[in-house]
């Protein structure tokens, strides 16, 4: 694993929306290069920046059309290198977003394998053998092409899949995991992380990372093989490149050679029961959460007068840590370009103690930009294919001035619009305000860098569910995220020796240890040496 993981809080960036530095009203290079400093000063030394690669943008940058270009929209590629540098400058790393399920139908690759003759990238994607066969779900045409044959598409229309092959085949068409064209899609994939490694990045988020060999086993045991060749290779030759796998399986994922896996907002999982437990009662994914009102149930933990628990949460994650925290990490998110923003169903003091709890668990924490000073989430028309979750993508609020301080283009030349309100959330203004979220984000990130316990990913104990006591090695930690009582407990670990060294008091009244017993008032949140 890389050694600057060890002491690594992330800061997810979605390009187009974080800073304006030419006036076109899209983000750039340039403005993240310009905001570094800030970043820094959240306590965040490394970043996470969304697909910057040359695309169409019919899906927002993750429909690749060449891997080893950028967008022009962001900038050039001296640009880059510039941010990179500049970022290495300030002790802080860079990962890169890699798709390698799938490319934009307008990639070269793909221009060559959709050709009736054959050639070197016949087999680059999955095609099946006829134009009316059917594969991977699908039983009609998935595009028209002067081949006689239908391709698969990894998501949307517009993203063919890449061929690494089938577990088992059963069909004409299928191709081994091991036939050479598979292969090469494998080198080639490699070829673009060396790429990009030798530019000055220092490791990818990697995209749908469970999706590339079809008709896997539960275990994804084809994917997996798939990634240890990969990773295995790459790691060897950049030994201090990070992976970070969007899977949501980290016995899966570890396995594969990532670093780590995103613990993801999957709708009636453990993490959506600590903040999101009102998607359920929403879908989400087929309604817009516009409709969160009185009337829906939000049983989130971390919500303070709802009843819900962090069992869920406690029995699928240790379920998962315990078999890999001893080989690599699950990553907690504030959110990300594609889950509603946090502070949707939660206030800025709710999300005070939810961000102390990510903050002080085991693997790197992801911060979603915006998430510290509680920006918005609102409804509005899909942009670039992201739908329901376009409304978590909206600019970065800098200022009070025009344009939120994104952008000195015109409101109606913006990527999207800012927050209209009046009272929008913004950064110059919670830097000034003591108690802000994005004060407390600060404290949290300073304490997190100052403990070595915090840092070691496999010293976690659950000692009690109510209230929720964890220990990090000689640390224990404790929340509270209710508003309707104390809750209180005697633990053994409380020695004369212990002493409080951090806390959150929503309510005013300081949660504190006496005669061997730990008290938390209705939303707080302590951290005791022990």
């Amino acid at each position: 694993m890389a050694t600057w993981l060890k002491d690594a809080i992330f800061y997810e960036i979605y390009p187009q929306s974080f800073y304006d530095t030419n006036g076109d009203g899209i983000g750039d290079f340039n403005g993240i290069t310009a905001k570094l400093d800030y970043i820094k000063s959240l306590g965040c030394n490394a970043i996470w920046m969304n697909p910057c690669f040359d695309s169409p943008f019919s899906d927002a940058g993750y429909d690749v059309r060449d891997y080893k270009k950028v967008a022009e929209r962001y900038g050039t590629m001296e640009d880059i290198e510039n941010l990179f540098a500049e970022a290495h400058k300030r002790d802080m790393h860079i990962l890169l977003d890699l798709v390698p399920g799938h490319t934009s139908e307008e990639h070269a690759w793909f221009t060559e394998s959709k050709k009736a003759e054959a050639n070197e990238y016949t087999d680059r994607y999955m095609w099946t053998d006829g134009w009316l066969c059917g594969g991977a779900g699908l039983n009609y045409i998935a595009g028209e092409t002067p081949r006689n044959a239908a391709y698969i598409v990894n998501f949307f229309k517009c993203q063919p899949a890449l061929n690494y092959g089938v577990l088992n085949p059963t069909e004409r068409w299928h191709k081994s995991m091991y036939d050479p064209a598979c292969i090469a899609t494998r080198e080639a994939m490699k070829d673009v992380c060396r790429f990009w490694l030798d530019k000055g990045c220092d490791g990818f988020r990697v995209d749908m990372a469970d999706s590339l060999v079809k008709h896997d086993d539960a275990n994804k045991s084809g994917t997996v093989a798939v990634w240890q060749d990969i990773l295995g290779d790459i790691h060897a030759e950049y030994p201090e490149s990070a992976f970070v796998s969007e899977w949501g399986k980290a016995e899966q994922s570890i396995k594969a050679g990532f670093d780590m896996d995103f613990y993801l907002d999957w709708m009636g999982n453990g993490y959506n029961s600590l903040v999101r437990d009102y998607e359920a009662h929403l879908n989400a994914f087929a309604s817009l959460p516009e409709y969160l009102d009185d009337s829906t149930e939000n049983n989130s933990f971390f919500k303070a007068d709802s009843k819900g628990t962090c069992d869920h949460f406690i029995d699928e994650y240790m379920g998962r840590y315990e078999q890999i925290k001893d080989k690599g990490a699950i990553a907690l998110i504030t959110g990300n370009h594609d889950t509603t923003r946090i502070s949707y169903g939660l206030s800025e003091d709710e999300l005070k103690l939810t961000y102390a709890f990510f903050l002080t668990m085991p693997g790197n924490p992801f911060i979603y930009y915006g998430d510290e000073i509680a920006m918005n989430f609102r409804s509005m028309a899909s942009k670039e294919g992201g739908f329901t979750r376009t409304g978590s993508r909206t600019p970065m609020q800098w200022t009070s001035g025009t344009n939120m301080g994104f952008s000195s283009a015109p409101a109606d030349k913006l990527y999207l619009p800012v927050d209209p309100a009046e009272d929008a959330a913004n950064v110059e203004a919670s830097e000034a305000d003591q108690n802000s979220l994005l004060n407390t984000v600060k404290a949290l990130t300073s304490l997190r860098h100052s403990q070595a316990d915090l840092l070691d990913k496999s010293n976690l104990e659950i000692i009690s569910r109510k209230p929720l006591v964890y220990k990090r090695g000689n640390l224990l930690l404790a929340v509270n995220p209710k508003n309707t009582d104390t809750q209180s407990r005697k633990l053994a670990e409380l020695t004369g020796d212990a002493k409080v060294i951090y806390s959150i008091a929503i309510n005013g009244t300081q949660p504190g240890i006496a005669d061997g017993v730990i008290t938390l008032p209705a939303q707080s949140f302590i951290v005791i040496s022990c």
